[in-house]
């Protein structure tokens, strides 16, 4: 989406010309268009840059009818271009000149590839480089919209820091890979910057390049389970962008400086589609090559099988079963065995290992001490069961035991669910996990569906599976797995539908999500968390109803063969008897968080849309008054 595009001359009327100022103007079109009011600082950079735009833009170089687009957002991400100058060559040849608008005034040097120093948010902090920011927008547009790749359209990134002044910071020889492909252009800078989109745009944009951008079809996303070979041979297939870039590097650096006498823990929260895994993996395969004894580590067995089974034939199975291992593979280990352990998902993490629950004494405290550096990537709105512990106060809690440095840092760029920040907001306000703005679903954000038959939910999602293989069906934990012992037996049973279908096969296992018979059967959280398809149908079973104008949980409607909330009948028991009214309360609102994160992280695994089937009839119209 394009908050705002007009013509060179148009927008300099704005600018110049017009009763309102360009900031008001853009103010207004991000309520109509995005649904939002301006933040203040938003707002003052609109003021400042805009005004700095149109003085370079008021020269007779650059053409009165060439396009300019402000506030592009970037196709299943949240992330949006500052300011883009469209038009075509002397050749005819379209040409899109995208330009980052930052109003630094200094910047310091790090050590780390593409990452910078600057003011931000009342303090000194590290980002991305502004010319690594720009040429990664180009990656994404020429990763993700077809309309670019298909008709080659040439995009040059840039830089535009008005308040800059002259040094050998923003400029430095560190950063030249990323100045090459971006140039910078600083205070004093103005006619270079004339110069520069003058000799890429010499006529106005007579195809609109923009509008055909903007409407164009988006491109499939890349699986990180399909793209793990190639990584690992070293080709790059992801552009992370902006704080995932800045995780990154910050993890190489602890891994890079951490010894037995130098202890290091970063902790970096991030939802769902944040690039979590997709760093991490990017982590492995980079520490790997550079010769660190590092491993992929998670609580849930299905990603590692997944990832598995994508190199299977590439390497070695030693070499394989060398790179992933469990969370509780380190009760036995020595101290300080690796140099880096990456934990994904480790929210999940428990107390104890084993089959029975009877080896170890915390897998947390474990993996601090068998690793020189570790890096937990968590998302505490996913944690579904009563033994999941990975919290961020236990990890600080055992670093600290082990007088570990500690580093927490936020991932925040979306890409899953469409990039639609508006959709995980909206079901987070939805299933009353927190209070959002976002009380409707935009729906040219994401495709949302409500059904009111399961099995017209199952022909949706057996359709969309047609294309790729990548359309799942799952449900919570309502219905006992039969089929476990009873190979004909039927487990998610709606009687009233006359639909029945089987959990997924043991046979399958962890890689039900990419066998493409196991379409036939239906997922639950154990072997899709983690993991994304392009659309997720979910059944809501009766442990998550909705009632007197409330969602209620029910843990008394989950199957007797369900461990995630094994034993909760005894702790209230225990607790009430001893009137324990705190502890009470903590097992409650435990098994109230356990029901709907559960339903959260099955319902945000499509990247593309999620379809939903209530058997509580208030929820499914709840659900579909809300969207």
């Amino acid at each position: 989406m394009i908050v705002y595009k007009k013509t060179k001359k148009e927008f300099l009327e704005d600018v110049l010309v017009s009763d309102n100022e360009i900031e008001d103007i853009i103010a207004i079109e991000v309520e109509n268009k995005l649904g939002r009011k301006t933040a203040k600082n938003e707002y003052i950079s609109w003021k400042n840059s805009l005004n700095e735009m149109a003085k370079v833009l008021y020269s007779d170089k650059i053409p009165n009818d060439a396009n300019i687009s402000i506030e592009y957002n970037i196709p299943r991400t949240n992330n949006r271009i500052d300011l883009i100058v469209s038009g075509q060559n002397d050749s005819d040849e379209d040409k899109v000149i995208i330009i980052e608008l930052k109003q630094w005034s200094e910047a310091q040097t790090t050590s780390k590839d593409a990452i910078i120093k600057t003011l931000l948010g009342g303090g000194i902090r590290e980002t991305t480089h502004p010319s690594y920011q720009a040429w990664s927008y180009v990656k994404l547009l020429e990763g993700f919209n077809k309309t670019v790749s298909d008709e080659d359209i040439s995009i040059i990134p840039c830089a535009y820091l008005h308040n800059y002044k002259k040094d050998n910071n923003l400029t430095n020889p560190f950063y030249k890979n990323y100045l090459d492909k971006a140039p910078i252009f600083i205070k004093g800078e103005k006619t270079n910057l004339i110069n520069f989109i003058s000799s890429h745009i010499t006529q106005g944009d007579k195809s609109d390049v923009m509008n055909r951008i903007d409407t164009s079809e988006i491109r499939p996303s890349k699986s990180l389970a399909d793209s793990m070979a190639s990584m690992l041979k070293g080709n790059e297939e992801f552009t992370m962008i902006d704080n995932q870039k800045l995780v990154y590097e910050s993890a190489l650096e602890i891994a890079r400086k951490s010894d037995k006498n130098n202890k290091n823990v970063l902790i970096v929260h991030g939802g769902p589609g944040t690039g979590k895994s997709v760093i991490a993996v990017n982590l492995l395969v980079e520490l790997t090559k550079k010769g660190f004894n590092s491993r992929y580590v998670s609580k849930n067995a299905a990603p590692r099988a997944v990832y598995e089974s994508k190199l299977t034939g590439t390497l070695k199975k030693t070499e394989i079963s060398n790179l992933f291992t469990g969370s509780g593979s380190f009760t036995d280990c020595e101290e300080n065995s690796y140099d880096c352990l990456i934990i994904d998902e480790a929210h999940r993490m428990n107390e104890k290992s084993g089959l029975y629950g009877n080896l170890g004494e915390n897998q947390i405290k474990e993996v601090i001490y068998s690793s020189k550096s570790v890096v937990f990537f968590l998302d505490e709105d996913q944690t579904v069961t009563f033994g999941d512990i990975g919290e961020e106060e236990e990890i600080k809690k055992w670093a600290n035991f082990y007088n570990a440095n500690v580093e927490v840092m936020e991932l925040t760029s979306q890409f899953r669910c469409n990039g639609s920040n508006g959709y995980l907001a909206w079901l987070d306000n939805l299933l009353e996990i927190r209070e959002t703005a976002n009380t409707s679903l935009d729906k040219d954000e994401y495709d949302f569906k409500v059904f009111d038959n399961p099995n017209d939910l199952k022909d949706a999602i057996y359709e969309k599976n047609k294309i790729n293989n990548k359309a799942r069906l799952v449900a919570g934990y309502c219905w006992n797995w039969n089929s476990k012992k009873d190979k004909n037996a039927m487990d998610i049973i709606i009687p009233e539908f006359g639909f029945e279908m089987q959990w997924n096969l043991s046979t399958d296992g962890n890689l039900w999500i990419v066998k493409p018979e196991s379409i036939e059967q239906i997922g639950c959280i154990h072997t899709c968390q983690g993991l994304e398809v392009d659309y997720v149908g979910v059944i809501i079973g009766d442990d998550l109803t909705y009632e007197d104008g409330k969602i209620i949980t029910n843990p008394e409607k989950r199957a007797r063969t369900d461990q995630s909330l094994k034993g909760y009948k005894t702790r209230l028991k225990e607790a009430k008897k001893s009137n324990n009214i705190e502890k009470v309360i903590e097992i409650e609102t435990k098994i109230n968080n356990i029901i709907k994160n559960t339903y959260r992280t099955l319902m945000t695994r499509g990247m593309k849309g999620c379809y939903i089937y209530c058997t509580d009839e208030n929820m499914s119209s709840y659900l579909t008054g809300m969207n």
